[in-house]
């Protein structure tokens, strides 16, 4: 290895045994040469030592070959020379090893720091503290909090242990900062086996200087909700469990089946899946078993129920297995229902219409009473999947499931059996939630009402809930329009060569280039919107579909996609067919599509529905990756429309500022995304996509704390306004102007739409 030291050309380089291998503790290649300049920093001081190569080289100690040094150089001189990678030694190589797990550690808690701060809020330090919080070690990644309680506690005094349901972390608060750093130095890349799964995962720690929570107010129960716990004992239990025959050959089609998700078997009349009714007329033979006799006259007698059933369903569910949301027909059972869970306890959710979502937890051999609003309003499902959040304390083990992160834990799912009694409705229902009745919806479409008093409150309504919406929404809802429908592509390619069409509500004009033949133009309320269609070099401009700028029996064709049902009445939404008719030539057509309430049509599901069934089908399993990159996946918010809603209802008649609020007489229900409309006038939330403001600029959040309203300014949620059509209602509409005939109606995934010529 040649040596050349600068300036001083004279010196010679020293026998090759005068640099030891030591000095090579973070030299990372394995066969490369490069060029390492030494330097004196000072008279006296020590050495430094960096790399002329094309990759860095650094050194913690240059001690050991400062003897040699002092030997041969003066203070002032430096030195360079080659060093091969080939000539490492053992020493070297086991350093090498050493270092790469410290950069490891750190490249994680990096990661950590980075993801904690952007999904979270949380912002590490590097300062020792209190708090710190632990990566792969939450209950999503399906660590108990009495394992990682134990293996805390190890380390010192434990004033808290916060774990969020679903997320892959925890926050630990330590009594003081020594007991903090030890649990620090302690935990970092410690590797644990998980007592429910036999799985690994490995712990990464990190400081953090503040830990906020609040207490919890504990969640109601749905009205007309009861629990009963050990409503029979354990060797009832048995005595019921043991007296399904699972393997009995039934005679009777269908009243013994193995679904999908779950083994099912019926007594006193079948439940026909096909739809969700009974067959009155039908009962199958032998009635009930005769060991629920004893069971049911107990529920009789202390007055949870008021009829005696005559109908028994018997699921049992494997760990994994689960239930959609639903609610039983009303038409087909009587307001009582009562469900036992026998072999293992499981958490049922509940859902009201307006997005509220109660977590129940039904333990073994307890009884789950649903009457009124819980039975007919609020669907209940079981979430398949293994492992269920409930509270780790003994104070509540049934009932809700209060979000309390100082108390919360997994519960591992065993085999549950549930005896589900109903009573067979024989006539007609009629409750008091006619939006979700099945016997009572027929009556409910015969009219289409309109919640205002005046075209003025109206318009203003729509001024606060749909054009300002659009106005700041427009950059993120055009980027997820860009797909289109196959069945107005077909409408605009039929159309002759040369046609003029306009599109009344282009939004972000994916329909005006589609065919090149067509003479189109677009219009649109949005002024953001319309700026898109101009980057596209679409012509478009802006206006009210109310009242386009554009002469009489000027168009061959136009179409109106997904406009019509912003408008809050019905004579609002009459004169926008009105406008359409008018732009028309004689003979030519019109396309118009709205939102339809009835997004299960023909015994299909549209694919608004399908999207969330999809995601709410799949078995939730407990990932125990210990990535911590599933922390993004879980946290990441798609900003779009397909995200859950806001659980409360708007009403804005309370509202006494100077707003266009104040002039909204009725509640405006918030649907929930992907599910039932249960009104036809009904704001839908659009949570938008965290980063991009409404001219599409950047903005950068992770600065932001969780819960602040900076945070909440970043990633607001608009609600636009909608009337979504039953069958029939536009067909009605259009049928009132002379000038125009029905050529043509159909559904298309969740959407009524007609074909209109003009007379």
């Amino acid at each position: 290895m040649g040596v050349v030291v600068k300036g001083s050309p004279e010196w010679r380089p020293p026998a090759r045994d005068f640099f030891p291998t030591t000095l090579l503790p973070r030299y990372n290649a394995t066969r490369y040469n490069t060029n390492v300049d030494i330097t004196r920093t000072g008279p006296g001081g020590g050495w430094a030592a960096h790399s002329s190569g094309s990759k860095q080289v650094q050194y913690n100690a240059l001690s050991p070959i400062t003897q040699n040094l002092e030997r041969f150089l003066p203070s002032a001189v430096a030195l360079s020379f080659r060093i091969s990678s080939a000539e490492m030694d053992s020493t070297g190589q086991n350093n090498l090893k050493r270092n790469k797990s410290e950069k490891k550690l750190l490249r994680k808690q990096i990661k950590a720091r980075n993801t904690l701060m952007r999904h979270e809020g949380i912002e590490c330090v590097s300062h020792t503290t209190q708090n710190l919080v632990v990566a792969n070690g939450g209950l999503g990644n399906g660590v108990n909090r009495h394992q990682l309680l134990r293996l805390v506690e190890e380390c010192g005094l434990v004033e808290a242990l916060l774990m969020s349901p679903n997320k892959p972390y925890s926050i630990v608060k330590y009594g003081s900062t020594e007991e903090a750093k030890k649990a620090y130095d302690t935990l970092n890349e410690k590797e644990i086996t998980l007592e429910d799964s036999n799985q690994n995962v490995t712990l990464y720690v990190n400081f953090v200087e503040k830990v906020h929570w609040e207490d919890i107010i504990p969640i109601s129960l749905p009205p007309g909700l009861m629990m009963i716990e050990e409503l029979v004992s354990p060797e009832e239990e048995q005595n019921m469990l043991e007296s399904i025959d699972w393997t009995e050959n039934e005679v009777i089609q269908n009243a013994q089946k193995s679904l999908k998700h779950r083994r099912v078997k019926h007594f006193g009349y079948e439940f026909r899946y096909d739809n969700n009714n009974v067959d009155k007329d039908k009962p199958l033979p032998g009635g009930l078993p005769e060991i629920c006799s004893t069971l049911l006259e107990k529920c009789l007698k202390q007055g949870y129920i008021k009829h005696k059933p005559d109908q028994l369903t018997i699921n049992q569910y494997e760990p994994g297995q689960g239930i959609p949301p639903h609610i039983d027909t009303h038409s087909a059972f009587e307001d009582e229902i009562i469900s036992l869970s026998l072999g293992a306890g499981i958490v049922m959710d509940f859902k009201h219409p307006d997005g509220r979502t109660v977590a129940v937890m039904l333990p073994e051999r307890s009884l789950l009473v649903m009457t009124g609003e819980s039975r007919y309003l609020w669907t209940h499902g079981i979430t398949p999947r293994k492992f269920d959040i409930v509270h780790a304390s003994e104070r509540q083990k049934v009932g809700s499931v209060t979000p309390d992160v100082g108390d919360l834990t997994l519960n591992r799912r065993g085999t549950r059996t549930s005896f589900t009694f109903r009573k067979v409705r024989r006539s007609p229902c009629n409750c008091t939630y006619p939006s979700v009745c099945d016997s009572q919806q027929g009556c409910q479409r015969e009219e289409a009402p309109s919640f205002h008093d005046s075209e003025t409150e109206a318009s203003k309504l729509e001024e606060e809930y749909v054009h300002k919406v659009y106005e700041e929404i427009a950059t993120h809802f055009s980027s997820t329009r860009h797909s289109p429908w196959p069945k107005i592509v077909e409408f605009l390619r039929t159309l002759p060569k040369g046609s003029i069409v306009a599109d009344v509500g282009c939004g972000n004009g994916k329909y005006l280039g589609i065919n090149k033949d067509l003479y189109m133009i677009g219009c649109d309320r949005s002024q953001n919107l319309v700026d898109i269609c101009g980057e596209k070099k679409f012509q478009a401009f802006v206006c009210d579909a109310l009242s386009v700028p554009v002469r009489n029996s000027s168009c061959d064709a136009c179409i109106s996609i997904a406009v019509i049902h912003h408008f809050s009445t019905a004579e609002r939404r009459l004169a926008a067919v009105r406008e359409l008719a008018r732009l028309l030539r004689p003979g030519g057509k019109a396309l118009i599509y709205i939102w339809a309430m009835e997004q299960e049509y023909n015994k299909q599901k549209s694919k608004y529905l399908k999207e969330k069934r999809a995601s709410e089908g799949k078995e939730e399993e407990i990932n125990t990756d210990v990535a911590w990159g599933l922390f993004c996946d879980q946290m990441h918010d798609n900003g779009s429309q397909d995200s859950a809603c806001s659980d409360r209802v708007l009403n804005d008649s309370k509202d006494k500022g100077g707003n266009a609020k104040q002039v909204i007489h009725s509640k405006l229900p918030v649907h929930t995304n992907r599910t039932s409309f249960h009104s036809q006038d009904v704001l839908v939330p659009w949570h938008l996509k965290g980063g991009t403001n409404k001219k599409g600029e950047c903005v950068k959040a992770l600065q932001l704390p969780a819960g602040s309203k900076e945070l909440q300014e970043f990633s607001p949620v608009f609600h636009r306004y909608y009337h979504v059509f039953c069958e029939g209602e536009l067909e009605a509409a259009c049928k009132t102007l002379d000038c125009i005939r029905i050529q043509k109606s159909y559904y298309d995934q969740g959407n009524w739409c007609v074909v209109l010529e003009k007379q």
